[in-house]
């Protein structure tokens, strides 16, 4: 399909207009309520519960940026649901949630988290998720065989994939030498059929997503910019930007 015009309308506030300073952590709900009063679009990641469920968060483990310890598959939504954000009130969301949270107000922007081992469980939650929901939201991943899914179960919704340069072992362990080079240069493109793709900013220009750009057509986003040199790069070789650290506009 198409990318809609709205993909790049406007900045997307990458897992939320997020501040820790202020203590509105990455991928809370605060953080989706920040983006939602800006105006700008809202780039999420969602992992797997133990339960099949779709839960708004980063990493695979806890620790980081919450309270508790372990995967995140190991646990059940409930369970999930029940941690909170490092010195906040504010607890996990499920993708459920966050789309009761932002109510089409702003596009949403999800990208799927992997283990690169072809399970299509987040895909098909994500699908029934946004099947009752009305507002504007696209898919992505890293993973090509979840970008594949996202093109063949939710047929209604822009799907991109989410790329950088170079795919070493050490940042990449769970993916094989087989599909960390198909990963490279956007070789999977002709099985994938993206809509859109968002590439490192600190990679552009590169020529394979150049050439999804200005011979396939692809809207390009691009990711994460954070400083001003970075900015300058995103407006010079990308449709819109994947943004942190600051507000743009102000």
């Amino acid at each position: 399909m198409r990318a809609p015009d709205w993909l790049t309308a406007r900045p997307v506030a990458h897992r939320g207009l997020h501040n820790a300073a202020r203590g509105i952590i990455e991928n809370m709900p605060a953080a989706a309520e920040g983006a939602i009063s800006g105006n700008f679009a809202i780039e999420c990641d969602i992992q797997l519960a133990a339960d099949g469920e779709a839960m708004v968060h980063h990493d695979d483990e806890l620790g980081r940026l919450t309270q508790g310890s372990g995967t995140l598959l190991a646990k059940t939504a409930a369970e999930l649901k029940q941690v909170r954000f490092k010195g906040t009130s504010e607890r996990m969301m499920t993708l459920a949630d966050l789309c009761g949270l932002v109510a089409g107000r702003v596009p949403l922007v999800i990208e799927v988290k992997s283990r690169f081992d072809g399970d299509r469980k987040l895909v098909k939650r994500m699908a029934e998720v946004l099947s009752s929901y009305n507002g504007a939201a696209a898919g992505m991943s890293f993973d090509p065989d979840q970008v594949v899914a996202l093109r063949e179960l939710i047929r209604s919704r822009p799907h991109g994939v989410v790329a950088e340069h170079d795919y070493t072992e050490k940042d990449w362990p769970d993916a094989s030498a087989a599909q960390r080079k198909e990963m490279t240069h956007l070789r999977h493109f002709f099985r994938t059929r993206p809509d859109f793709v968002a590439y490192g900013v600190n990679e552009l220009p590169s020529l394979a997503p150049w050439l999804a750009r200005n011979l396939f057509g692809c809207p390009l986003l691009t990711w994460t910019v954070r400083t001003p040199e970075q900015r300058a790069r995103a407006a010079r070789y990308a449709d819109q930007m994947i943004f942190e650290g600051f507000v743009p506009g102000t």
